[in-house]
């Protein structure tokens, strides 16, 4: 059996300077190795009607923070790829929906160690929301996601704040940036359907 991600592992990263500069290129997996190199990356967030925020449960054959709740999906754009680009082939590989609008809301540089693997994370991450369209379903890969779960952003802030050990480091980072936005919340959607 492969791990999820092999294959990944291979392609090129955009490394960049604290102020998200391009500098260069990397493999993932040289870029994930400690100590690590500051490299660009994306966390999206779907929402749905009601502004509750979609989490995955990372799969278990993850190389970095396996099993840990996260955002709806994450990735690296290739080096010189539009962000909304490699962010919406993510969303298909990762949770299965397609054709979403994405809009950057900020950017959370981090630095983790994953204890259980060794690898690193050290990202220029863009923060990215959009809207679940009603009626559409995520269909989650099994290679990727070993679960979902909705939960409202006011919900996730205080989960992550008591307790953060079942979560990925990134993930109250990229939350707190989703908070602070402007972007407005879907409207709800009435009982109707209008």
């Amino acid at each position: 059996m492969t791990r999820s991600g092999d294959g990944r592992e291979a392609h090129l990263v955009e490394l960049v300077d604290a102020e998200g500069v391009a500098l260069g290129s990397a493999t993932v997996s040289d870029a994930h190795t400690a100590p690590g190199q500051l490299h660009r990356a994306f966390s999206v967030f779907l929402r749905d009607p009601s502004g509750r925020v979609l989490l995955q449960q990372r799969a278990a054959v993850k190389t970095r923070f396996p099993l840990r709740w996260a955002n709806t999906c994450c990735g690296h754009p290739l080096p010189g790829e539009a962000l909304p680009v490699a962010a919406a082939r993510r969303l298909v590989e990762e949770v299965g929906v397609a054709d979403v609008p994405l809009t950057e809301v900020g950017v959370y540089a981090y630095y983790a160690e994953d204890p259980a693997t060794g690898r690193v994370e050290y990202e220029y991450d863009h923060v990215l929301v959009g809207d679940l369209p009603v009626g559409v379903r995520p269909e989650p890969d099994p290679d990727e996601v070993a679960d979902l779960r909705w939960v409202s952003v006011p919900m996730l802030l205080g989960e992550l704040e008591s307790d953060s050990r079942a979560y990925a480091p990134w993930l109250l980072g990229v939350t707190q940036r989703l908070a602070a936005s402007h972007v407005p919340e879907p409207d709800p959607v009435r009982p109707d359907g209008r």
